[in-house]
């Protein structure tokens, strides 16, 4: 069964950094695309990143670019997202999800995505 754990939410300060960590385990197939969403209280849900095993590519979000980075450790099936200069407006659950399947280029995280993390809550706040 597909378990996605995500880790690494808080509160921090605006201006601050926090680094999520999603790790993917129960499947075996090599190709497969690991995104971060996030859902902010009263607002849709927004893709924020999206990596891809294929060549590593990404997609970042315009609110977020510059600011987020999105990596990933194929070994251990772990993607990570690095997020500096945080703002208030950055409040939100962060979910990670994945799409089991062949993406040559990460254009958009705008995938069924296949499994879903139960999400970890990034608080911006003085």
């Amino acid at each position: 069964q597909v378990q996605l754990v995500e880790s690494g939410g808080g509160l921090v300060q605006p201006g601050g950094s926090l680094r999520l960590s999603c790790a993917a385990s129960g499947f075996s197939r090599p190709y497969y695309a690991i995104g971060w969403f996030r859902q902010a209280p009263g607002k849709e849900r927004e893709g924020v990143s999206c990596i891809t095993s294929s060549d590593s590519s990404t997609y970042q979000a315009d609110s977020v670019k510059g600011r987020f980075t999105i990596s990933r450790d194929g070994a251990k099936r772990t993607v990570y997202l690095q997020m500096n200069s945080l703002k208030p407006e950055d409040t939100a659950v962060y979910y990670c999800a994945i799409y089991i399947g062949f993406i040559e280029r990460m254009k958009t995280c705008d995938y069924e995505m296949d499994y879903w993390g139960k999400g970890t809550l990034v608080t911006v706040s003085s």
